[in-house]
């Protein structure tokens, strides 16, 4: 099936392009991240950009009902019950090369809870990969005098991007808050960059060990660009933490990747309410 025109407050929009891409490498590259590595022609259909938190949004259908991708979204939602349509599921892309065609994307897994980190977790070379993209809207500022990175595995993959993109004699701080008993980081990271890292048992059950660090932790004197992404509860203290540390002139880019106890469909649709807000 082929995407189809669908029509929003009565003004047509064309339906995003969807890349249908092969699987070539899963790989165990912590004990909670899974990367897949993908690619083929489809790949022209992402439209890249040069944001370091690019990110995709992956489809993933029904494999029961036989459909071949690229799928008609707006057909399938209005002719299947809710619990056999497509759903989607955002990822950031931690490395895009255009050159050969491949995209590599990080999966935190936890057992078999959710869909796209079991289906990550059991992913073999030739299966199907399909997703639609890249948005995105950070990179770091050349012009400031320091950065300071937080965040949690989901953000990792957009904090290395970020740390591969600076200067090697870039001064800043990073903040990695995981549940991996190591710190592994696949990243260059600058010389003048300390890196913390904050340990915690579960994801999503502590939200205040980034925002502990950020009061506790030194300030930089200059203009600082902060990069600070989550789950979303972490996110509301970290922003109240740095309300009292940033000062005029300097760059915020924070927003929740996900909420804990929360599918995406529901973190999605809560963004729209209060309890949803950061």
């Amino acid at each position: 099936m082929s995407e189809s025109t669908t029509s929003l407050a009565g003004r047509a929009r064309p339906a995003r392009p969807q890349a249908v891409l092969g699987v070539l490498r899963r790989e165990r590259i912590s004990p909670h991240t899974v990367r897949i590595t993908a690619g083929g022609p489809g790949f022209g259909a992402l439209r890249m950009n040069e944001f370091t938190d690019k990110y995709a949004k992956i489809i993933f259908a029904d494999p029961s009902l036989g459909l071949t991708p690229p799928y008609d979204l707006a057909a399938l939602r209005a002719s299947l019950p809710p619990g056999r349509q497509p759903v989607t599921r955002t990822y950031t892309l931690r490395r895009a090369d255009e050159q050969r065609q491949q995209v590599e994307i990080d999966f935190v897994v936890h057992g078999d809870e959710g869909i796209a980190a079991p289906w990550a977790a059991r992913a073999e070379p030739g299966d199907t990969l399909t997703m639609s993209g890249a948005g995105g809207a950070y990179r770091p500022d050349p012009d400031s005098d320091w950065h300071l990175l937080a965040g949690d595995e989901s953000a990792l993959p957009a904090i290395c991007s970020a740390l591969d993109a600076l200067p090697g004699d870039t001064r800043g701080i990073a903040y990695l808050e995981t549940c991996d008993p190591g710190e592994y980081l696949d990243a260059a990271v600058p010389s003048g960059i300390e890196v913390s890292w904050l340990h915690r048992p579960h994801p999503g059950g502590q939200p205040q060990p980034l925002a502990d660090a950020l009061r506790a932790g030194s300030w930089l004197p200059g203009r600082v660009d902060v990069f600070a992404h989550g789950e979303r509860e972490s996110m509301k203290a970290v922003r109240a933490a740095l309300k009292v540390r940033l000062g005029e002139g300097d760059r915020l880019s924070l927003s929740g990747y996900w909420a804990s106890g929360r599918t995406e469909d529901v973190f999605q649709s809560e963004k729209r309410q209060p309890v949803g807000q950061i």
